[in-house]
């Protein structure tokens, strides 16, 4: 059998919370999701706008408000600075749109990652200055350390405002308004914002100032298409808060009321707008949008969220579409090596042979390929991180890299790129993406290596389970195994994944009605999991596609009707081909094959119980 944990154990109407009882009259199930959920009371699932957090309660929002106001009024220039990734590109064209609507004189500029870095440099703000000459610079999704930017701005007289969501423990930056919920003295409730959302806030307050003052204005919740993309796009938490934002931003797209630019990606990505999921931002907008700022430039994702021409917007989606396609198979050819790097370090744990020059392993005997493999062999053997190097490897996709290997390897992963590959010397820059697991807050984490070792890392940011720094490539062995020394630190258990799950559906749940009706129920995703189950089937038949899926037929106690169930990639060398009985850790899918739908079981984890 499979080591579960349950993520709610009573079993019994009346052991569940009292406001949820009546939610168990139509499914028992459902109610049990949400008690799982920590939701006991009905107004926790509530997705009116209403419900949203005051604005008034966001530290720096009235003076942000203010400055804006006065912007607009006076014509001043206003160029907003965003950052390179989805979040950063919707905030940009949010600030974009709703700004214009207003009456701003306002333009953007989105940092080349590949030669800018990331937030408010002071190479920035001269670019800025020598492009656009703002006299209000306003950032998005970036700026809450960007303490040498803001001064370089405010020694040329431009205004700086920052809205940002990024994690710190350091005093902000005297700009003129910060507007973050996670900076220090704020106590706005959620601290889930992510940077399209706090400029939303920003710009609902001030829609709300200009339109008590008779000024022009705009309805600022009709843009909630890219609040929603955006947060589910940057994986906030979802909060209530949070899972209002998406909502109704789901809502809007699947009633074709939201930008060109979103259809056209859903277009070039083969989906119908009417059947799209909160899911579907993450795994089918976000890595389209994504994909400018990884290979090439943001403004390629921005300007498609912008246009109002649909011809203008498909091309752009083509041009967002090919992108995609190149950083996958950029994306691809960077896993392979790593996961080769990773299989030889376990390999020269049983074997005294070099990898450095193991061929086998497509392994290389280069000097920067031997570095990864050494100082990343210190911390496999302690499995608690993998930190890899190379001189060749594309910055754009480190994090999508170092995501994978955190997922396969359940350990917090660190992946290393040249700042620049023309430059690999050892005093210069090498840029790294980390990703992190339950229990490992990685932004913190870092933080504690650059408080012991002041000299170690030039720049760092992010949140609990992402972040980012920068660090000179002869400083690179130092730095693992300074993070090893704090991973040392913690519990064991940490780094024991917990599989989760909802526990046994009711024969009555194997319905198409109820997939459909479990996939509206609530906006799910990171911070309000998606349901996932588990249960023993009689195998009934199965079938090995393309050497790596394994497809079966099987049959669930009082279901009249056999259940098919699909786990994509699965080892067919571990399958059991005598198999009687599996327990299965599955979410429930509606399959669409030629124009019919059928319930399918997706498998995420698979024991056999019982042998023929």
């Amino acid at each position: 059998m499979l080591n579960l944990t349950p993520r709610y154990t009573s079993t019994r109407i009346d052991e569940l919370p009292t406001a949820l009882q009546p939610f168990a009259a139509q499914s028992f199930t459902l109610a049990r999701l949400y008690a799982g959920r920590g939701i006991t009371a009905p107004d926790e699932l509530e997705t009116s706008l209403a419900g949203l957090l005051p604005a008034e309660a966001l530290h720096g929002v009235t003076e942000a408000v203010r400055l804006l106001d006065v912007a607009i009024d006076e014509r001043q220039r206003i160029l907003i600075v965003g950052d390179f990734d989805c979040d950063g590109a919707t905030s940009t064209a949010l600030m974009m749109r709703a700004l214009t609507k207003m009456g701003a004189v306002v333009d953007f500029l989105v940092p080349d990652r590949f030669k800018y870095g990331y937030g408010l440099t002071p190479e920035i703000v001269e670019l800025g200055i020598e492009t656009f000459q703002p006299d209000m610079i306003v950032t998005v999704d970036n700026g809450i350390s960007s303490h040498e930017g803001v001064a370089r701005a405010q020694a040329d007289g431009i205004t700086v405002i920052i809205t940002d969501h990024h994690l710190t423990t350091k005093e902000t930056p005297p700009a003129e308004a910060v507007v973050n919920p996670n900076q220090l003295g704020c106590d706005f409730a959620s601290k889930a914002l992510v940077g399209v959302g706090v400029a939303f806030y920003v710009l609902g307050r001030l829609a709300k100032l200009r339109r008590e003052a008779g000024k022009s204005t705009v309805q600022v919740s009709q843009y909630l298409d890219l609040v929603a993309l955006g947060t589910i796009a940057d994986v906030g938490v979802l909060d209530k808060n949070n899972r209002i934002l998406v909502h109704h931003g789901l809502s809007a797209i699947r009633q074709g009321r939201c930008c060109m630019g979103i259809l056209a990606l859903l277009e070039q990505a083969g989906r119908d707008p009417k059947q799209l999921h909160a899911q579907d931002f993450g795994f089918v907008l976000g890595p389209r949008i994504n994909a400018a700022g990884r290979m090439d430039n943001m403004r390629i994702g921005i300007e498609c969220l912008l246009t109002e021409d649909w011809s203008t917007a498909q091309r752009l989606a083509q041009e967002l579409e090919q992108l995609n396609r190149t950083r996958r198979h950029v994306e691809g050819e960077m896993r392979a090596q790593a996961d080769s790097i990773v299989q030889a370090l376990a390999n020269e744990d049983n074997s005294d042979e070099s990898v450095s020059s193991d061929s086998d392993n497509n392994v290389s005997s280069n000097d920067t390929i031997t570095q990864a493999v050494s100082t990343a062999k210190a911390n496999n053997t302690g499995a608690r991180s993998i930190i890899l190097y190379q001189d060749d490897w594309h910055q754009g996709v480190i994090g999508i890299v170092a995501g994978r290997l955190k997922e396969s390897h359940y350990l917090p992963s660190i992946v290393f790129a040249p700042a620049d590959t023309e430059q690999t010397d050892e005093d210069s820059a090498i840029k790294g993406s980390a990703r992190s697991i339950a229990g490992v807050h990685i932004r913190d984490a870092i933080e504690q290596v650059a408080e012991r070792y002041p000299d170690l890392i030039s720049h760092f940011g992010g949140h609990a389970m992402a972040a980012g720094l920068t660090l000179k490539r002869r400083n690179f062995e130092a730095f693992v195994t300074a993070f090893n020394e704090v991973m040392a630190q913690m519990d064991d258990e940490v780094f024991a994944e917990q599989k989760f799950t909802d526990g046994p559906l009711q024969a009555s749940d194997f319905s198409l009605w109820f997939a459909e009706h479990l996939a509206d129920a609530s906006i799910w995703g990171h911070g309000f999991a998606p349901p996932i189950f588990d249960g023993v089937f009689e195998v009934l038949s199965f079938k090995i596609l393309k050497d790596k899926h394994l497809k079966l037929s099987l049959r669930y106690p009082d279901v009249q009707y056999p259940i098919e169930a699909i786990c994509f990639n699965f080892d067919n060398e571990a399958w059991d081909y005598r198999a009687k009985q599996v327990h299965l850790l599955f979410q429930l899918d509606i399959n669409e094959w030629n124009g019919k739908q059928s319930l399918q079981l997706m498998v995420k984890d698979l024991a056999v119980v019982e042998q023929g």
